[in-house]
């Protein structure tokens, strides 16, 4: 293992984590089995004390967690200085067999703490508390995927070897790529990005209709066919280069950062969609301020991923 500033400071938030999770997670297991919101025995108030304690403790763990992801693509992406081959993080996160499933279980942990987040939010600001057992019961659940991404990350970078050479982004996300990222390749990029504008017709016509289960499942469908459209056919117009397609340089200074603003926009609107639609599920009330919310970032991250084509063709008048 090659320990640099950035991997003690991952590992030891990693030990942080696992402390703190470990309190909220026998706090929950005691709120899972023996919460009575009607009872007035010591041990309901003792749990009621206790609930504060674990809220306070989850909430802490995803406002870490979320710049932690950020940071973790840039130690990824200063590690591919040392790294033969590797000429960004995709290089690093590929090095090893599971840096993807890592970089993935990642991703998803912040989707799901953050809709703990929105539940306990629901639940605190209504004063039955109708979700209190459901947020913690969740809470057990959610924290298989949490203990399980730091086990990876930890073995992540036990297995990083600065020896070995690694292929580049180039060839990773390319058709001659011997991964399953070259399935991609196999259709046509017009059905990509026609399933990325699609999705998102859906998603209007959902927020239209209110109908929870289709702004969901629309939702999801976006963010599939928007990272996907944007490794094979948006990114080339970024990098103003017909083989380039990473998806992960483009939170590069050579582009300006621009993968900030754009990955930013794509997860705040799906979260908010799906996380919303759950939510106005469970609670069986309309959930407008996500829905708008949802409806705003989908949007602006469309308009901004569409401006690059559109703007090379007017300035050369080819399409790549």
């Amino acid at each position: 293992m090659s320990l640099t500033p950035e991997i003690i400071a991952l590992l030891t938030l990693d030990a942080i984590f696992c402390f703190f999770g470990l309190i909220a997670w026998v706090v929950a297991f005691r709120i899972a089995f023996h919460w009575n919101a009607k009872a007035t025995t010591p041990l309901q108030y003792t749990l009621s004390k206790q609930s504060y304690l674990g809220a306070i403790i989850i909430k802490y763990i995803f406002m870490l967690k979320l710049p932690l992801f950020a940071f973790f693509i840039y130690t990824c992406d200063k590690l591919s200085s040392i790294i033969a081959g590797a000429m960004c993080a995709a290089g690093v996160v590929n090095s090893v067999d599971f840096g993807l499933y890592l970089t993935l279980f990642k991703l998803l942990n912040l989707y799901l703490f953050g809709f703990w987040l929105l539940l306990h939010y629901a639940d605190v600001n209504d004063e039955k508390l109708p979700f209190t057992r459901l947020k913690f019961v969740l809470f057990l659940l959610f924290s298989l995927p949490l203990f399980a991404e730091i086990a990876l990350e930890v073995s992540f970078f036990s297995s990083l070897n600065i020896s070995k050479i690694v292929s580049c982004c180039g060839t990773l996300f390319s058709a001659a790529s011997d991964s399953y990222m070259s399935l991609l390749f196999v259709v046509d990029e017009r059905i990509w990005v026609g399933l990325f504008y699609g999705s998102f017709g859906i998603t209007l016509l959902a927020y239209g209709l209110k109908n929870r289960l289709l702004l969901i499942v629309s939702n999801a469908l976006f963010l599939i066919f928007a990272i996907i459209s944007l490794i094979i056919f948006f990114s080339t117009y970024v990098y103003e280069l017909p083989t380039h397609r990473c998806p992960f340089c483009l939170l590069q200074k050579d582009y300006y950062y621009v993968g900030y603003a754009l990955y930013a926009f794509l997860f705040a609107g799906t979260f908010l969609g799906m996380g919303g639609g759950v939510l106005a599920l469970l609670s069986q009330r309309t959930q407008p301020r996500f829905m708008r919310a949802s409806l705003a970032f989908n949007t602006l991250y469309l308009l901004s991923i569409s401006a690059y084509p559109l703007v090379y063709f007017l300035r050369n008048g080819v399409w790549l």
